[in-house]
């Protein structure tokens, strides 16, 4: 018998992929008789995983590979919608490569009911440079219980006019606002920008505010606004488009370790002549809001007084570093059942 007689007969009842699945396989493998060394194990891997088709020869190996992926081995393609497919074909080339593709898979996500008045959110996160956290750390190790209003949960009413507010704090809005202001935004990312800016405010210099630049302004105001939680899929990939539109936005890349321990994606800014750069933590897995951090760039020290001595900040200083790991829509105050969650990663043990 023929090795090509033998190799239709592997699997026969198999059905015949087609070329969507057929395509990941064939370019893999034309990758890895290229030399490239991203893809060299692949062949290697594929040998190992069946001996039956290693007989083959190379000459069937290449023209039947994508046929041994997806009916001998038993691989098949991957859903390019799913978390898993985003997390491992992330674009950190530039600003608009990364966040243009996380706004491609929010728009393909089902917008989600808007929650109702009386319901709350859930949110949990990590505070990796206060010290005050440090110590709620060490009691919960030590077994002290700890009260909630100290802990790592809290509990926002979505519609919290009745909760009152400093109305100093421009930047403060109900998460019912914040809702509703992210669903208006138009798709111009120019517009979108402009209507951010006015939504949140610049300082007032005679408040001791410093003026802001209107990048700076930009980049702030988005990142006020990201921190609301929830925001509808559809209306955050338009804050992703106009993210990447922001002069002076980068992004690292690589992946970079939050306070939780996670791998994230960071999205950065440094204002012209300022000694820290601010970080705007992404999830790589459903491009939610993850944190935030605000790290030192450039030496400098601070004024000291009688409350507070003077220190000096180096390079890599972390002054601000805030995890989400968790953010939910729940029934009442104090639940964690988190009905319609949109998933939770999880501290890193």
């Amino acid at each position: 018998m023929d090795e090509m007689t033998r190799l239709r007969e592997l699997r026969a009842d198999a059905p015949v992929p087609d070329r969507a699945h057929l395509a990941p396989g064939r370019e893999r493998l034309t990758d890895a008789i290229a030399g490239n060394r991203h893809h060299r194990s692949f062949a290697l891997r594929l040998r190992l995983r069946d001996w039956r088709v290693a007989s083959l020869g190379a000459v069937v190996a290449v023209t039947a590979a994508a046929l041994v992926l997806t009916q001998v081995v038993g691989v098949q393609a991957p859903d390019p919608t799913s978390p898993a497919t985003v997390a491992g074909d992330l674009d950190l080339t530039s600003p608009a490569a990364a966040l243009n593709r996380a706004a491609d898979y929010l728009e393909r996500q089902k917008v989600p009911p808007e929650p109702r008045s009386d319901q709350w959110i859930h949110i949990r996160e990590v505070d990796g440079a206060s010290e005050n956290a440090q110590a709620v750390k060490e009691l919960q190790e030590a077994g002290v219980e700890v009260p909630p209003e100290f802990g790592p949960d809290r509990w926002i009413p979505y519609d919290g006019k009745a909760t009152g507010n400093d109305a100093s704090d421009t930047d403060h809005r109900t998460a019912r606002e914040a809702y509703r202001i992210a669903a208006a935004l138009p798709e111009n990312p120019e517009a979108l920008l402009a209507k951010v800016r006015a939504t949140f405010p610049t300082g007032d210099e005679a408040d001791g505010e410093k003026e802001e630049s209107e990048d700076a302004h930009s980049f702030r105001a988005v990142s006020v606004l990201l921190r609301s939680y929830p925001i509808p899929p559809d209306a955050m990939a338009r804050i992703y488009r106009a993210l990447a539109t922001v002069r002076g936005v980068k992004v690292t890349h690589h992946l970079v370790e939050d306070a939780a321990g996670r791998e994230v994606i960071a999205v950065v800014r440094q204002e012209h002549r300022e000694f820290t750069r601010t970080d705007l933590l992404i999830d790589p897995l459903d491009y939610g809001y993850a944190g935030t951090r605000e790290v030192v760039v450039e030496s400098y020290g601070t004024v000291g007084s009688d409350e507070e001595p003077a220190e000096q900040r180096e390079p890599g200083d972390v002054l601000i570093d805030i995890a989400r790991t968790h953010a939910a829509v729940v029934d009442a105050k104090g639940d964690k059942s988190d009905r319609g969650d949109r998933g939770d990663r999880g501290d890193k043990p």
